[in-house]
C-alpha cells in the first residue's frame, strides 16, 4: 500500500491541488513521491481579514471556550471545503477525516445537498410549524420510513443536546418514574438538563445539574477491567485475551452485574429511562460486548423504564453495515434521538418514539420556535435520499497493522466509518499517552495535511470519522501520514 519511511515532508503548491508527500528512503538517496490524491475543485481565493486580526476578535468578542478547543498549536484557518476535502485561507488543502466532529455525513458542500438547499432558499426560509408546510410533513415520513415499528412520531429539534434533553422529559412523563441511567465516559448533550446524563468530567461545571441522573461502569473491553479478544462486533478485536467457552462472555456478566449493583443501590425501584449510545463516540468510540445492550434493554424494561439510543454519532449510515447503530445490537429501543449527520452539518435534530408514549406529552405544550424549519427539513431530506459508500473496514484492517507494529497504539476499534484508535504508553500497563503526546502526533499529522479527531476520558483516542465520501485512495493517503506522524513521535522520544 505505501512504504514503510522514516521521514515524510509535505511540500504544497498553488491552491494546495498538488500537493505532494515525499518518502524518503535512510538507506540511501532513493526517493519516491506519494502524491495527495487529486481534487477536481478549485477553491476560491481568499480574500478576507487577516488570521492575526481573526485570533484578535476571537480573543476579545468570542467565548473563552473557543480558545480552548482550537485543537492546534497552530491553528489552522479554514476557508472553504468540498466533499473530503478543506482549504485553508493559505490555499493549503486537507483531507477531513472528523467531518466537523462526525456531522458532514455526506461530504462538505455535497452538490445535492447544496441544490436541495439553494432551491428552498429561493422559495421559503423559515416559517414555524404552528403552519402546514409540506417540508416538515414529507421529511417526517421520509424519517419515520427508516425506523421500525412503533417508532413513527416525530419531533425536530435544533441540535443533539435539544433531542437529549426532549427524550429525558418524555420518559419521566410516559413512565411516572424519575431516575435515569447513563454509561460512564457518556456525552449526552451539554444542556442543564442533560449535563446530568453525560458522565464526563471535562464537560461538567461546579453547579447543580439535572438531579435523577446516574451512571453505571462503560463496558469497555480494552480499558476496563473485563474484556477479551471476541466481546465486540468489530472487525478488530482487543489484544486481550479471552478465556470464555463458546456462546458465553465473561466480560459482559461483569459489567451487567455492575448496572445491577447500580439498580439495587442507587436509584428507585422503578426508574424512566436508559440512554446509550451504540458506540461511545466522545468516550473514545467505545464498543461493547456483543449482547450487552440487549440485556440491559431487557432489564431497564422490567424496572419500568424506557430505552434510548442516542444516534446523533452513529446514526445514518456511519457505523457502515446498518442505518442505525442500534440496529448492530439487535434492539428496537423505545425513544431514537439524532442531530450531527440528520443535515450534513446543518443545525438540525430529532427525537423519533411510538404514538403511546409521545401521548402523555400531548397534555401539556411543546414548542420549537425553529424545529421543522423548511430549510432544515429541505436539507435533510437531501441526506436521506442519500446511499453513502464507507472504507471502514479497509481502514480498521490497516489501523490494527499500525497496532501491531507500534507499543504506543494500544487498541483499534470501531465499525464503518465510525474509528477509534486508543493510545498508550505502552500495552501492557495500557496508561493512557499524555495529552501533550496525544496533541504533538495531531499536529504533525495536520501538517502532513490530515485532520483527525481526539476524545475518550483522558482525551487517549484519537477518533477518525470522515465524510462517507472519502475513497480507498483518501484512506491509503490518510494511512501513510498517521504512520508517519506515529514513526516521527516514536524517534524524538529515544
Amino acid at each position: 500500500m505505501y512504504k514503510t519511511v522514516t521521514r515524510l515532508k509535505a511540500r504544497r503548491t498553488g491552491q494546495g491541488v498538488d500537493s505532494v508527500l515525499q518518502f524518503h528512503r535512510a538507506s540511501g538517496p532513493l526517493c519516491q513521491e506519494a502524491v495527495m490524491p487529486s481534487c477536481n475543485f478549485t477553491p476560491e481565493k481568499f480574500q478576507g481579514m487577516s488570521k492575526e486580526r481573526m485570533m484578535e476578535i476571537r480573543k476579545l468578542n468570542c467565548n473563552a471556550m473557543t480558545m480552548k478547543v482550537t485543537y492546534y498549536k497552530k491553528p489552522i484557518f479554514i476557508h472553504q471545503g468540498f466533499m473530503q476535502w478543506l482549504w485553508d485561507v493559505d490555499g493549503s488543502r486537507y483531507l477531513d477525516m472528523f467531518a466537523g466532529v462526525a456531522t458532514v455525513s455526506l461530504g462538505h458542500c455535497y452538490p445535492k445537498v447544496t441544490k436541495a438547499a439553494q432551491e428552498q432558499l429561493q422559495r421559503l426560509w423559515h416559517t414555524s410549524a404552528i403552519y402546514v408546510h409540506p417540508q416538515i410533513q414529507e421529511y417526517a415520513e421520509k424519517l419515520a420510513s427508516h425506523l421500525p415499528d412503533p417508532l413513527k412520531v416525530v419531533y425536530l429539534t435544533n441540535s443533539g443536546s435539544e433531542a437529549n434533553d426532549l427524550a429525558l422529559l418524555m420518559a419521566r412523563l410516559h413512565t411516572g418514574n424519575f431516575d435515569a441511567i447513563t454509561l460512564r465516559g457518556s456525552y449526552h448533550g451539554g444542556s442543564p438538563l442533560t449535563m446530568g446524563l453525560t458522565s464526563n468530567t471535562v464537560y461538567k461545571y461546579p453547579v447543580a445539574s439535572s438531579s435523577g441522573c446516574f451512571n453505571t461502569m462503560c463496558p469497555d473491553v480494552f480499558r476496563g477491567p473485563w474484556g477479551g479478544s471476541h466481546c465486540r462486533d468489530s472487525p478488530v478485536q482487543t489484544i486481550r485475551e479471552c478465556s470464555c467457552s463458546p456462546g458465553q462472555c465473561q466480560a459482559n456478566k461483569h459489567y451487567m452485574e455492575q448496572l445491577m449493583e447500580v439498580l439495587n443501590t442507587s436509584v428507585s425501584k422503578r426508574i424512566a429511562g436508559f440512554f446509550a449510545e451504540p458506540i461511545q463516540g466522545l468516550g473514545g468510540t467505545v464498543q461493547y460486548p456483543k449482547n450487552f445492550l440487549k440485556e440491559v434493554y431487557k432489564l431497564v424494561r422490567e424496572r419500568g423504564g424506557l430505552c434510548v439510543s442516542d444516534e446523533v454519532q452513529t446514526g445514518f449510515g456511519r457505523t457502515g453495515s446498518h442505518f442505525w447503530g442500534f440496529q448492530a445490537h439487535g434492539v428496537v429501543p423505545d425513544i431514537v434521538t439524532m442531530a450531527k449527520g440528520i443535515a450534513n452539518g446543518f443545525p438540525m435534530g430529532a427525537v423519533v418514539t411510538s404514538e403511546e408514549i409521545a401521548r402523555p406529552f400531548a397534555s401539556g405544550v411543546h414548542f420549537n420556535t425553529f424545529g421543522g424549519n423548511p430549510l432544515a427539513c429541505s436539507i435533510a431530506s437531501a441526506v436521506l435520499d442519500e446511499n453513502c459508500a464507507v472504507v471502514g473496514t479497509h481502514l480498521l484492517m490497516e489501523l490494527a497493522k499500525l497496532r501491531d507494529k507500534y507499543e504506543i497504539v494500544g487498541d483499534v476499534r470501531g465499525k464503518g466509518l465510525h474509528i477509534g484508535v486508543e493510545m498508550v504508553k505502552d500495552k501492557v500497563s495500557r496508561e493512557p499517552l499524555p495529552v501533550d503526546a496525544m496533541l504533538e502526533i495531531m499536529e504533525d499529522t495536520k501538517d502532513m495535511g490530515v485532520l483527525i479527531g481526539r476524545g475518550g476520558i483522558y482525551g487517549q483516542t484519537f477518533r477518525i470519522q470522515p465524510p462517507m465520501c472519502i475513497t480507498k485512495d483518501d484512506a491509503d493517503f490518510f494511512l501513510a501520514v498517521f504512520d508517519q506522524a506515529l514513526h516521527n513521535y516514536m524517534e524524538r522520544k529515544r
